[in-house]
């Protein structure tokens, strides 16, 4: 969950993620569907489609791997991920390298190369760091040690060196240039891209929706549909912009109510749908636009 996500998101979602599956064989057993109810609204959704996978291969191996190579194998498993998992859990002396461990490596090495582009320079210069006699004793400890310099002395702003344990040792302290580092290529623009949103209720407030396709954008979130699924009096209910992390998407909405849902749809409460932030935007722009209406009508 904290991949690419702040600790003050994931803390709600984590613990009732916990609550819902306390074991792994409890997650394992879980439809997909219902994972990714409960990932609803977190985003970057496939890592919920692989904590399933992974979930059920180590069910079924009675355990996790105690080597890197098997966390590899694991679904959604990187690098990053193995490290963590195999020197915190397990003792392995290896190093996790995450954002914070790259901004120290690149400091204590003076390291001038851009990110991205200087990632593998990085993260191979950080690996002396588990070296260290100390290092390899408790890679867990260490590597956790590491990310607490980053986070709170080695900041990627404003750097507090004078606090720094490291700080003889920084090279880019000595040189002057450790605010600066590490170095960032300019990002390019976001491309931007268009589609319809639309929200039907019934009479209930319940509110029809699709599940997306196992792989892509949301893949397996429920969804509001890009086509109208029944004829109705559909009403513009403005635009929802939200922002991916590759692209922005902006979504025009359209809102009908009518007394019955076509038969067989998929539905939930409009209050408690579990859905994508996107999808959640549009489905309140739509609610707003038809309580308008009804207010209106009341008021004629």
């Amino acid at each position: 969950m904290l991949q690419q996500t702040v600790v003050a998101t994931v803390r709600p979602y984590y613990a009732k993620f916990l609550a819902a599956y306390p074991r792994i064989e409890d997650l394992a057993a879980a439809s997909v569907e219902e994972v990714c109810g409960h990932w609803a609204g977190l985003g970057y959704y496939a890592r919920a489609r692989n904590l399933h996978k992974c979930a059920q291969e180590v069910a079924a191996l009675g355990g996790f791997p105690r080597t890197i190579e098997g966390l590899r194998a694991l679904p959604g498993i990187g690098p990053y991920t193995a490290n963590a998992v195999g020197a915190i859990a397990f003792g392995l002396p290896v190093l996790p390298v995450d954002g914070n461990v790259e901004r120290v490596a690149a400091r204590i090495f003076a390291i001038p190369a851009p990110m991205p582009v200087g990632k593998p320079e990085i993260a191979a210069a950080a690996q002396a760091f588990i070296a260290d006699k100390a290092a390899r004793k408790a890679p867990g400890d260490f590597a956790q040690a590491l990310f607490d310099l980053g986070a709170t002395i080695c900041t990627p702003k404003s750097p507090d060196c004078p606090r720094c344990p490291w700080k003889a040792h920084c090279r880019a302290h000595a040189q002057g240039v450790a605010a600066s580092l590490p170095a960032r290529a300019k990002k390019p623009e976001r491309p931007r891209r268009t589609g319809t949103a639309y929200v039907l209720l019934d009479a209930e407030n319940n509110v029809f929706l699709l599940r997306r396709p196992p792989k892509g954008l949301l893949g397996g979130m429920l969804a509001l549909p890009e086509e109208p699924p029944a004829k109705a009096d559909w009403r513009e209910a403005g635009a929802v912009e939200h922002v991916f992390t590759h692209f922005t998407l902006t979504l025009s909405v359209l809102a009908a109510r009518r007394a019955r849902l076509p038969a067989g749809a998929l539905s939930a409460p409009a209050d408690t749908a579990q859905l994508p932030s996107v999808m959640r935007k549009a489905l309140d722009a739509g609610r707003r636009a038809l309580n308008l209406e009804s207010n209106d009508k009341r008021s004629a």
